[in-house]
């Protein structure tokens, strides 16, 4: 059985591993003093950041992480689902899919008009799920690191 749910403040010890394998994945590292603010900040109700895990088995398998924005182009927010991650040994199992699909729901409850993410293009696994429930939008992103 896979349960997604939000995390709850008992969750970190599960989190953790799961995002330490994300940062692995894109090859990064992210501060520690950064990965606990962010935890702190997803457990914040002011803050427009969310997360939630997959659960199996009383195991957790997956992350995502989401935050609402506001948009020139629509009166309701944006969603932008900013990192979504499978353990490797249970990947293509639905899990992915099911992590995004909980943050559809949880939009559209929050009254939002549109979820969005971005994805490396040698990311063809991750791409082949996506080409499947979402559209692309044919921008390209630009960014300068500050």
């Amino acid at each position: 059985m896979l349960e997604v749910r939000p995390i709850t403040t008992a969750d970190q010890t599960a989190w953790l591993p799961l995002w330490q394998g994300y940062q692995r994945f894109y090859q990064t590292e992210i501060a520690a003093e950064t990965s606990a603010l962010t935890w702190r900040r997803f457990l914040d109700p002011a803050e427009p950041m969310h997360a939630a895990l997959a659960w199996r088995d009383d195991e957790a398998v997956g992350l995502v992480h989401f935050i609402y924005h506001r948009s020139c182009w629509t009166a309701g927010d944006y969603c932008y689902l900013q990192d979504l991650y499978v353990a490797e040994r249970v990947r293509g199992g639905g899990i992915g899919r099911a992590l995004i699909e909980h943050v559809y729901a949880a939009a559209q409850q929050a009254g939002a008009s549109r979820v969005h993410w971005l994805t490396q293009e040698h990311n063809y696994p991750g791409r082949m799920l996506y080409d499947r429930i979402a559209e692309r939008s044919g921008f390209i992103q630009y960014r300068k690191t500050l």
